[in-house]
């Protein structure tokens, strides 16, 4: 850098576009402009030429940093190959697999389905395997034919006498076979996903059009207000007796944070009342959380705990069992969080007082915001899928229809809604979905409100976020199930029957995980070896690449992701399919329910941080959102550590060598962006397969 200072410091005629580099590290440099040139630059020819030559001197050196800035990537993109490298040899020397440890824990359940479809899964494998080896022997064998120019006449014509060999006879009889039995049902399969595939990218158009329609109009739900009103207490806000519940199993690492949340909420103590539901079957976790209450207790909270022998009917029966109590005919709401939910101080003014002068609204849904949506990938993509979720469908259905599906939790319910729906039932793993459709059966209303959100975390491991998804999608097929007739037969409007069958259950729940995965994971790897049998690009790419757009315009700075998104979805579309069948076909993992396991991201820094950006009230305090202080706690810390790994996952790494299989026979038909969709579909499928996208433990 000293030339450059030397040269800066020579006289005053200092013309051209002199520039300021200031250089800490090779891969962090900026560069600043002082002045432009002026006219008198360009007049006098012996200027000209110097600022040229300061100019180039400048240019130089600019050149240079860029060059050590691109030596610093090419360093960071070999270390960041290494540590992929590392971890996949990691990855395979453990040999843990999901197929081996699920068979360990509920060997019954994965005997039945996940063994046949993974078996189907391998036998498509190997099958691709040996007609690729196939095909490439006839390339080299001289068979160059592209789908339109194959001429089929001659081979029609050809005796088996006529044959130059055995291998050419075969590999004729292969095309013929493929012409005549193999093309036409596959290209009817293939037009009927295809026609499956614009009716949901036309609901989801029009979900965006609704969105948008709300922006504009600027169209928010307002709490209705009255001159008097009973239970209206200090500034006129409605103070009406609220349940709270929290339900828990075994959730060490957040339990803390939830019950302070819900202890500091802005509510009249003689009002409200805080039922900590405990399922835990952990004797250290059940002490954890009473000595929790216990010091909440002391401080003046109205909060109870209760804790089940057993954990029949799940999250649905922890409810129900709450609701019995002999006190709750004295409540006239209940606010619903789970054990990750953190709620800001005024979540029940800003909830409650929808309720006020509104006999008809049942349920008010509140948003959810991430305070670890940028832990990792897995985390980022979460997020994008979930803002679209809340943003666009919550409250498109909110808007125009007055209904959605509840989440489960950050939600406040009118109990009398509860009550003339049946109350929770233990029928399926999706209870809140569940009392969502009977209430709206019951003829109730609902609200979202997509300015107040409620705080919690994503799934930070592949494992975990898996076996939720896999929970969402196959409860939807038990309830389609179980609660079609009621829907048939009930008193609602015809068009609410349509929109319950047709688009809440069929179109969202069924068509959308069928589809994905059947036209993109196996029709389009069929064509590349059938290929008389076609997939238009605009299928493969056109389409998918604007519905992304579609999806990951709620939040905007996920942008840079949108590849990896679209990528992910279709590799997500193996565990909701599957998840999908086995609910609508009563297979044993529908009903297996796996607590969605939590890191306890949200330190008293985090949430300090997200009230005050929110512009809310400053909770008093967490407590014991710290480090552990006991020896109990120092015991569960260690155990939940001691149980974290990543695994290969077996479906996954199947269906990666399948699609890579389809994109290297892609290659001797020519089909170019058919070869870049399946090369890249089936990268994303190897990283999932083999655990390198989410949260990674040494």
């Amino acid at each position: 850098m000293a030339p450059m200072f030397e040269w800066w410091a020579k006289g005053n005629n200092r013309k051209g576009t002199p520039v300021v580099v200031k250089m800490e590290h090779p891969n962090n440099w900026s560069m600043v402009e002082l002045e432009s040139p002026s006219e008198q630059d360009f007049l006098v020819e012996g200027r000209r030429e110097k600022s040229r030559n300061k100019n180039a001197r400048q240019l130089t050196w600019v050149l240079l940093l860029k060059a050590h800035r691109a030596a610093g990537c090419l360093t960071s993109l070999g270390s960041a190959l290494i540590a992929l490298g590392t971890a996949v040899r990691r990855r395979i020397a453990a040999g843990r697999t999901d197929i081996e440890i699920s068979s360990s824990s509920s060997p019954a359940i994965t005997k039945s389905k996940p063994r046949l479809f993974y078996s189907c899964l391998k036998v498509f494998l190997w099958l691709s395997l040996m007609l690729l080896a196939f095909e490439v022997a006839a390339y080299f064998k001289g068979w160059h034919f592209e789908t339109p120019k194959l001429q089929l006449q001659f081979i029609f014509i050809a005796s088996p006498f006529s044959v130059k060999g055995f291998f050419d006879w075969v590999y004729t009889h292969w095309v013929l076979l493929r012409v005549e039995y193999l093309a036409p049902p596959l290209q009817f399969l293939a037009n009927a996903c295809i026609v499956l595939f614009l009716i949901q990218s036309l609901d989801r158009l029009i979900l965006c059009l609704g969105c948008f329609w709300i922006r504009f109009k600027k169209i928010k739900p307002v709490p209705k207000n009255s001159t008097s009103d009973l239970e209206s207490g200090e500034n006129g806000f409605f103070l009406p007796m609220v349940l709270v519940q929290i339900p828990m199993c075994n959730e060490k690492e957040v339990y803390q944070q939830s019950i302070a949340a819900v202890c500091n909420l802005d509510w009249p103590k003689s009002k409200i009342l805080i039922q900590i539901l405990d399922d835990s079957n952990d004797p250290i976790t059940q002490s954890l959380i009473k000595e929790e209450v216990h010091k909440w207790q002391k401080e003046g909270a109205r909060i109870v705990y209760r804790h089940r022998v057993n954990r029949e009917g799940y999250k649905a029966g922890n409810l129900k069992s709450a609701m019995n109590c002999s006190y709750v005919k004295d409540y006239e709401f209940v606010a619903i969080f789970d054990a990750d939910f953190q709620p800001l101080p005024d979540f029940l003014k800003k909830t409650i007082s929808h309720f006020k002068d509104n006999e008809e609204l049942g349920l008010v849904q509140a948003r959810w915001s991430f305070v670890n949506k940028e832990e990792n990938l897995l985390t980022r993509l979460q997020n994008i899928n979930l803002a679209f979720h809340f943003e666009v469908e919550q409250q498109v259905n909110s808007v125009f229809l007055n209904f959605f599906g509840f989440n489960g939790t950050a939600g406040v319910w009118r109990i009398k809604a509860l009550e003339d729906s049946g109350g929770w039932l233990e029928r399926t793993t999706v209870e809140d979905m569940d009392i969502a459709v009977r209430a709206h059966l019951h003829g109730w209303k609902f609200i979202f409100l997509n300015d107040v959100e409620c705080i919690c975390e994503l799934p930070e491991s592949y494992e975990a976020y898996q076996k939720q998804q896999h929970r969402w999608h196959s409860g939807p097929m038990q309830l389609f199930r179980l609660s079609l007739p009621a829907v048939i037969k009930s008193k609602i409007s015809i068009g609410k029957k349509f929109n319950l069958i047709f688009l809440f259950f069929l179109l969202r729940k069924l068509i959308l995980p069928f589809y994905s995965f059947t036209l993109f994971c196996i029709i389009l790897p069929m064509t590349m070896f059938v290929p008389e049998a076609e997939l238009p690009a605009w299928v493969v790419c056109y389409i998918p690449a604007t519905m992304s757009v579609f999806n990951i315009l709620p939040a905007p700075k996920s942008f840079p992701f949108i590849v990896p998104y679209l990528l992910f979805e279709n590799t997500m579309s193996v565990t909701k399919f599957n998840a999908m069948v086995s609910g609508l076909f009563q297979l044993g993992s529908s009903y297996e329910w796996v607590v969605t396991k939590k890191s306890g991201r949200s330190s008293e820094g985090d949430l300090a941080a997200l009230v005050e950006n929110e512009g809310g009230k400053k909770m008093k305090h967490l407590r014991g959102v710290s480090a552990p202080e006991t020896e109990a706690e120092k015991k569960a810390q260690k155990k939940i550590k001691k149980k974290k790994h990543n695994r290969i996952y077996m479906k996954e790494l199947s269906l990666a060598f399948l699609l890579l299989t389809a994109a290297t026979r892609s290659l001797l038909s020519a089909q170019g962006i058919h070869f870049y969709f399946l090369l890249f579909q089936g990268i994303s499928f190897l990283l999932v397969g083999l655990d390198l996208i989410g949260e990674q433990v040494e």
